[in-house]
């Protein structure tokens, strides 16, 4: 059991038997009554959100979370194919259960898989990936007033902004959590 008080971004409890990972939570103390911690979840499962609100202090049940390193191999038909890095053991997964990692994920790429009972509940990339721009417009000096910048599609296919001296061809690194241009790799 946890408290409402050890919660945190990401922590995965289990409520009416249903796996549900915390997206945001708060902590308010109104005026009058008990303190309360009002939280975002998303069931596992169905992949939907729903708002709920405890006591402060309340238990909830945690769940245990094993952490595996894969390799990303390749995608066929909707499928993404990774391979287990100690048991060489291939597994795939869906594309809705890749989600928005599937916008950074290239051949060869090492991730982090969160598993229960069996199950690869969801995956983390690393923090910065290198990526070749694949689609760019050519950048004009002196276009604008400031610093600028374009879009560029990168080889997995996401889109990105990225400054104006960057041109096709090059390799860049992306910082996965929020999708944004970091430098020249």
């Amino acid at each position: 059991m946890i408290s409402t008080n050890q919660f945190k971004n990401g922590l995965f409890i289990k409520l009416n038997g249903e796996l549900f990972t915390i997206i945001e939570f708060q902590h308010h103390k109104p005026g009058k009554g008990g303190a309360l911690v009002r939280t975002r979840l998303r069931n596992v499962r169905l992949g939907t959100v729903i708002d709920r609100t405890f006591r402060a202090g309340q238990t909830v049940e945690n769940v245990f979370i094993e952490e595996k390193k894969y390799q990303y191999l390749y995608r066929s038909d909707g499928q993404y194919h990774f391979m287990d890095n100690e048991a060489y053991e291939q597994v795939s997964l869906p594309e809705k259960r890749v989600g928005e990692a599937k916008k950074f994920l290239k051949e060869d790429t090492q991730i982090t898989a969160s598993i229960y009972g069996g199950d690869i509940l969801q995956i983390k990339l690393p923090i910065f990936v290198d990526l070749k721009i694949s689609e760019t417009e050519p950048g004009v000096r002196g276009d604008t007033a400031k610093s600028g910048s374009k879009s560029a599609k990168l080889e997995t296919g996401a889109i990105v902004q990225v400054p104006l001296f960057i041109n096709n061809g090059e390799t860049v690194k992306i910082d996965t959590r929020t999708g944004v241009y970091v430098g020249r790799a």
